[in-house]
């Protein structure tokens, strides 16, 4: 079972900017599409970014358009995250995960395997 490590997250101030990693362990990491996820206190998990088996297909969620962009390197079995102009709505912790299938879809239920989380918060 491939796992998948986050990482990146921290404490940055309003306007600022992270860039979150995910590295599998797996080296079929290439052929799957990948994703960003993100859980707030007491809210549900929301989709933040997609990104296509080639990196070609992007898709981003409303709320953070313009401001994160998704990218993968697969020869380092790795997805990443830029966020830039980060709000304190921003705070939560951050999944990358795996996806399903050869569709684009920005739904949970079509990603199979999970990392572990980055924490991100953004102080105002």
């Amino acid at each position: 079972q491939v796992q998948l490590a986050d990482s990146g997250g921290g404490l940055v101030q309003a306007g600022g900017s992270l860039r979150l990693s995910c590295t599998a362990s797996d080296r079929t990491f290439s052929p799957y599409a990948m994703g960003w996820f993100r859980q707030a206190p007491g809210k549900e998990r929301e989709f933040v970014a997609y990104i296509s088996t080639t990196g070609l297909r992007l898709v981003y969620g409303d709320s953070v358009k313009g401001r994160f962009t998704i990218s993968r390197d697969n020869a380092k079995n790795t997805v990443y995250l830029q966020m830039n102009s980060l709000k304190p709505e921003d705070t939560a912790v951050y999944y990358c995960a795996r996806k399903t299938g050869g569709w684009i879809s920005t739904s949970a239920g079509e990603f199979d395997c999970w990392g572990q989380g980055t924490q991100v918060t953004v102080s105002s």
